[in-house]
């Protein structure tokens, strides 16, 4: 039986891809930076996602992800702006202030909401993320939210799931599945805690073979069948 779900966020119940860029084109509006084609944005999110995958591993400090991405992406453009930080916290509310769901995201949750505990583990920083969850009413479906500044961890560490393992109570861990697409945070964080992977992978991704993954799903339709199956 599944009593607790663990949800990603970004990439899982709502496009961050969409996000990203609608808060990209937004900032550089802002800040008179002209405009950031789709081309500079792919280039920024290779940026991005390298240093969270070393976010992730502990080389670096979130801090170094937040500024870091930035300073890298206008040196790669060529782009004189001494406003990083600025440019950063404009950044962070405008993540929060657009939200996309994946489809059948919204009714997923909705659907799961009193038969199983649901519970949102997050990365993303503490103003996009509590910003989009409040705006997009998925705070009002979750028993509890984990967003890692507030942890003080991020996932894929132990310590993080330690800490929402002690807040979710009782409950056994072949009880607790985590859903998500990603391999490096939410699948290896979830298989070295001890808990059932279901990784989010609608773009067919090869699967690794030094992660135990005990289901993969394409669409968030399968997610209602696949805890069905499990009651």
């Amino acid at each position: 039986m599944i009593k607790a779900v663990l949800w990603d966020i970004d990439g899982t119940l709502l496009d961050f891809k969409k996000s990203e860029r609608y808060a990209l084109k937004t900032c550089f509006s802002r800040f008179g930076l002209g405009i950031c084609d789709d081309d500079a944005i792919k280039r920024y999110s290779a940026i991005n996602r390298t240093l969270w995958e070393k976010l992730e591993k502990g080389e670096i400090t979130k801090q170094d992800v937040l500024l870091g991405r930035f300073q890298a992406f206008f040196k790669e453009e060529q782009i004189s702006f001494d406003q990083v930080e600025a440019f950063n916290e404009e950044y962070q509310l405008c993540l929060g202030d657009r939200f996309f769901f994946c489809e059948h995201g919204l009714e997923t949750v909705t659907a799961l909401k009193g038969h199983v505990k649901q519970y949102a583990v997050t990365n993303g920083t503490l103003a996009a993320q509590s910003r989009k969850l409040q705006k997009s009413g998925l705070i009002s479906l979750f028993d509890d939210i984990f967003i890692s500044d507030q942890v003080g961890f991020e996932k894929p560490s132990r310590e993080f799931f330690q800490f929402v393992w002690d807040r979710i109570g009782d409950c056994k861990r072949h009880e607790a599945i985590i859903i998500g697409d990603s391999l490096t945070s939410d699948m290896l964080g979830g298989y070295q805690f001890g808990i059932l992977c279901c990784w989010y992978n609608p773009l067919h991704a090869a699967a690794p073979s030094d992660i135990k993954i005990d289901y993969t799903i394409d669409h968030l339709s399968q997610v209602l069948p696949l805890i069905d199956h499990h009651q």
